[in-house]
């Protein structure tokens, strides 16, 4: 009676057996198999003179209260993963490694072999490797229907091609890269929104339902820049915009002598936020902090690099315009202009 209440280790080892199929790779980097008390991952890279490693942590946040509940697993897989590249690649990072965890009241073998599935696609297409983690099942401790996700990555950077934003200069111009919708942040006001109005659900935004829209993943940038980072003078600076919005994420790569004066006009605000306005009677200003409207990335360039920069982006099917210019200041961002709803 007592394995009723307590950890199943059998069913355990059987999910992990099946995870230890998924994760196989043919990448001669990993050195040894799942299933050992950490992973081996050689760093030896020729190539680089001075290799920096660039570490991350990140959860996909509330979203994935919304991403179980409606079985879109494995939405929120590709969610956390792209958030997590995205972080490390705004410093010009090769990302190479991703280790995860899936924290459960009450282990489903079928559920965390299609959350290990969806995370180790959604590392493959990122050219990373996802080479384990942790499973942890914690009876009395989360509730027997939840799951908490959260992992880890590794990136690679030359050292004197760290973007970090210290090569940013007067003059300099921020484009803003399209976001694929709401990504990860703000679903605490999403989910407020969607209890006090329960109508919202019945809307339907560019021809996708509600649900569909709020659960689309969150976009990673890597694949559309990384030929730009073998050019370091193309960027001067990078910023994923995430909780916070624009001005609380552009301002953490700015020189302190410098502002980023964003023009809120050329903003294209997606649909979703829109809606999202309506339902929830939001002020523009908490429109502005807790969502990214539509820009995902800022990307700061010189003048002279900012026509070939933009032909590059919008090659590779993402959408972006200038949004604003670096100015004299002491880390601000500064807005001007209004939103377009």
């Amino acid at each position: 009676m007592i394995k009723k209440y307590d950890v199943d280790i059998d069913l355990a080892n059987e999910t992990k057996k099946e995870m230890a199929k998924t994760l196989a790779t043919d990448d001669k980097r990993v050195l040894n198999r799942v299933g050992a008390f950490a992973s081996l991952y050689d760093i030896n890279y020729n190539e680089y003179t001075e290799p920096v490693l660039v570490l991350k942590t990140e959860e996909p946040g509330s979203k994935q209260i919304v991403a179980f509940k409606y079985d879109k697993i494995e939405n929120v897989c590709f969610d956390m993963i792209n958030h997590l590249v995205n972080d490390c690649i705004v410093m010009g990072a090769k990302p190479l490694t991703v280790q995860d965890a899936i924290i459960c009241g009450k282990m489903d073998k079928e559920i965390v072999s299609r959350i290990v599935k969806a995370i180790f696609e959604a590392c493959k297409r990122q050219g990373c490797v996802l080479t384990g983690g942790e499973t942890s099942e914690q009876p009395n401790v989360i509730g027997k229907n939840t799951y908490i996700l959260t992992s880890s990555i590794v990136g690679i950077v030359e050292k004197q091609n760290i973007i970090d934003g210290a090569a940013i200069e007067e003059g300099d111009v921020i484009i803003g890269l399209e976001s694929s919708g709401i990504h990860t942040n703000g679903y605490t006001l999403v989910r407020k929104i969607m209890e006090e109005n329960p109508e919202i659900m019945n809307e339907y935004v560019e021809g996708k339902t509600f649900i569909e829209t709020i659960l689309e993943p969150h976009r990673c940038y890597y694949t559309a820049l990384k030929t730009l980072f073998e050019k370091p003078k193309m960027i001067h600076g990078l910023a994923h915009i995430t909780g916070g919005g624009i001005c609380e994420n552009l301002n953490r790569i700015l020189p302190v002598h410098l502002d980023a004066k964003i023009d809120l006009n050329s903003y294209r605000v997606l649909e979703i936020f829109k809606v999202l306005k309506k339902y929830g009677n939001i002020a523009n200003e908490e429109m502005l902090r807790t969502f990214n409207l539509g820009v995902g990335m800022a990307l700061v360039t010189s003048k002279g690099c900012m026509t070939d920069v933009i032909k590059h982006i919008q090659s590779q099917d993402i959408a972006c315009t200038v949004i604003g210019e670096i100015v004299k200041g002491n880390q601000k961002v500064i807005c001007t202009g209004e939103l377009r709803w």
